[in-house]
């Protein structure tokens, strides 16, 4: 049985359990996950018995060298995937089937329950998903070699950054350098800000100019093969002042509280709070309002969210990233990120990025 039969047959389980005949996969990337195909446009019917992916022409020859053995329904010219996926599960005889409801919009839902009389859809959540917390070898190495990428861009960016660069010209060099490395892409467009554009957690790059501003911060990513990298960390570009050296440190203590805590059986939040409990108790709780971190694998965020109430445990094989900050409006912000693979018996941090005070001090 290989990989993705593997996957299929753990889905399988799942629909047992929820008393499913099967579940109508619409999320292209849980599509990719179960079957290998890296296309999109597509869908996958899973039943007990059987698994069909529904597609059209453009995909063809990508299926056969993809997904050899799977079962094509090629919809032909003119037929929308609904009307397509409406003669599939009429075939399948489903009398209850579930589709998900973070990817199939309500018009698309609206018709097929028109169509099919005689199945109840069932509303489901994250089945597929569930799966995807925990990685295979295969994806942990692939994540392995995504983080290896950012490292290595990373590397060449901070040693040729010069104070003349804007925040723009700093992202556009390190997703060329990605590329240069052989990585996909970025994970994401990257988070470049300086001096007191870096109290905007998601703030997009622009024409700020680096060398006006006492620090940098670089939120980045590779994509290697399909799986992603996370990573963050904060360059002093200018002036060393005492209030971001303590800023710093704090950051640094929350993170290294965070990553400690990461074993299996621990609780998503009590990783949150491990860190969230170093801010809070030097006096910026208010000034730290995302959570701690988040599962990544073909999504840049993924289950598990590692926040307040979140109760499941961790388990061997996640990787999550530990990610807490601090941000003040009209000053900036500090957040320090690593990737953290959760082992049977603690856990490794992937990432290796240095980050002690003294080594984001650019010369």
């Amino acid at each position: 049985m290989d990989r993705y039969q593997a996957r299929r047959s753990r889905l399988r389980k799942l629909l047992r359990k929820e008393q499913l005949d099967g579940l109508l996969v619409t999320n292209f990337k849980n599509v990719t996950y179960l079957t290998g195909f890296t296309g999109d446009d597509s869908w996958l019917l899973v039943t007990p018995r059987e698994e069909v992916i529904l597609s059209d022409f453009r995909y063809t020859e990508q299926l056969d060298q993809e997904c050899p053995g799977l079962r094509q329904q090629i919809r032909p010219s003119g037929q929308t995937i609904v009307e397509a996926a409406e003669k599939v599960i009429e075939a399948a005889k489903c009398s209850s089937l579930g589709i998900e409801g973070r990817s199939l919009t309500v018009t698309a839902h609206e018709t097929l329950a028109e169509k099919l009389k005689a199945v109840t859809l069932k509303t489901t959540a994250d089945l597929v998903e569930q799966l995807r917390e925990v990685k295979d070898a295969e994806e942990i190495a692939e994540t392995r070699r995504a983080v290896r990428l950012a490292e290595r861009a990373f590397a060449v960016l901070r040693a040729t950054l010069t104070p003349d660069q804007t925040e723009k010209q700093v992202a556009d060099r390190l997703e060329h350098q990605l590329r240069l490395f052989g990585a996909a892409g970025c994970s994401f467009p990257p988070i470049v800000a300086a001096g007191a554009r870096a109290a905007l957690p998601h703030a997009r790059p622009d024409g700020q100019v680096i060398g006006d501003a006492d620090l940098l911060l670089v939120d980045w990513g590779a994509q290697s093969g399909l799986y992603k990298s996370d990573l963050t960390r904060v360059l002093v570009t200018g002036k060393i002042s005492p209030k971001l050296e303590r800023i710093y440190g704090v950051v640094l203590k929350a993170q290294a509280a965070g990553i400690a805590a990461i074993r299996p059986g621990v609780l998503a939040e009590d990783v949150d709070a491990a860190a969230r409990a170093v801010i809070e108790k030097a006096g910026f709780g208010p000034r730290f309002g995302h959570s701690v971190g988040h599962g990544i694998g073909l999504d840049i965020h993924e289950r598990p969210r590692m926040a307040i109430n979140q109760k499941a445990p961790l388990r061997a094989g996640m990787i999550v990233t530990v990610e807490p900050g601090i941000y003040l409006p009209g000053w900036g912000g500090v957040r320090i990120e690593d990737d953290v693979l959760v082992t049977r018996d603690g856990h490794e941090v992937l990432s290796n990025v240095p980050k002690e005070f003294s080594d984001t001090v650019v010369q």
